[in-house]
């Protein structure tokens, strides 16, 4: 809900703007008035709010329309925020005037509002696609400018990837498992935004997400999405069943530390980690196989994360991991079995 505060606060003053310019734009000149513009300035601020709530509740209850092609997406929601304008607008007609709809109000204004209120909403929509393909944090770097040079940055990572896809490729087929593959990082998407998380990249049957690491400020957000994810698949398992035969289940490694971030590409540009941090992070995902536990975490994320943590957390002791020379400190979490 905070998260959506501030976006909100600024699309009201920037429709309030809004209402003035149509008024400003439109009306003839005997009706420049302060109540006038008061109202339009009003009647724009509510009608930008009841866009960005639809906005909202279609990315929340959306879901059978994301899943469409990218085109009858953008055509459905043209409409729907075509009716919702209209509605809006009659609406605040009668209530902002004190008086019935009349003929020329239809005439002369109605379809204006819709006009501009339609075109208002195509670099909304862009920038929230934008915001969807590389991630809200990133695009806002991109647009400044900030990783056109190598970054240093501290970052919590969670590479996490889907149990026996080689095996389920033979038994199902690779169509059929991409078919599962996509539902399943579909599915995981909304806890890891819950929990503030930004995904950084699809590798094959793996995703990559990331956090900003703070010692100042000790969160266990990165943990508990992933127990949000495992919580999530559990509520969705007949669904799987019944698709697929098979309810997915995970193996997560996690670690913190010290990224380089770089602007990789000309072409196609790409924002590219890089370091001793993402490779460590890779190899605690594969021992989570070796050492039969879902979920591992090293010391130095331990050391980030509350000491009271409500979780079973088991000390594997120092670790040489696969590839690596140097050893770290390995953690199993798992939540209690009364959770």
């Amino acid at each position: 809900m905070r998260r959506n505060l501030t976006p909100a606060i600024v699309l009201a003053a920037f429709g309030l703007l809004v209402g003035g310019l149509f008024r400003y734009a439109f009306d003839q000149p005997n009706e420049a008035s302060v109540a006038n513009y008061l109202r339009s300035a009003v009647e724009g601020a509510v009608i930008t709010l009841i866009l960005w709530g639809s906005h909202l509740y279609l990315v929340a209850r959306g879901s059978w329309l994301r899943q469409r092609p990218l085109i009858v997406e953008l055509i459905a929601r043209s409409v729907i925020l075509a009716i919702t304008v209209a509605v809006a607008a009659i609406v605040l007609e009668v209530a902002l005037n004190g008086h019935g709809l009349e003929a020329k109000w239809f005439r002369e204004t109605f379809f204006k509002i819709i006009g501009v209120a339609l075109l208002l909403s195509i670099p909304i929509t862009a920038i929230y696609e934008l915001v969807r393909m590389i991630g809200g944090r990133t695009l806002l770097n991109v647009m400044l400018g900030r990783y056109r040079h190598p970054v240093r940055e501290d970052r919590v990572l969670l590479f996490l990837d889907l149990i026996g896809s080689t095996t389920l490729a033979e038994q199902m087929g690779e169509l059929r498992v991409q078919e599962l593959l996509t539902r399943f990082f579909f599915d995981i998407d909304g806890p890891i935004v819950a929990h503030g998380g930004e995904v950084h990249a699809y590798v094959g049957d793996e995703v990559i997400v990331t956090w900003p690491a703070s010692a100042g400020a000790p969160s266990r957000r990165p943990l508990d999405c992933v127990f949000a994810i495992e919580k999530r698949l559990a509520k969705r398992a007949d669904h799987y069943r019944k698709a697929f035969g098979v309810v997915p289940t995970f193996r997560a490694g996690m670690h913190a530390g010290p990224v380089v971030i770089a602007e990789c590409g000309d072409s196609r540009r790409q924002i590219a980690y890089f370091g001793d941090t993402v490779n460590v992070t890779a190899r605690l995902q594969a021992h989570c196989k070796e050492a039969g536990r879902p979920l591992l975490i090293s010391g130095e994320l331990r050391r980030l994360l509350p000491l009271n943590l409500d979780l079973a957390v088991e000390p594997l002791g120092s670790t040489q991991l696969r590839g690596r020379a140097a050893s770290i400190e390995v953690f199993a979490v798992a939540r209690h079995a009364t959770s």
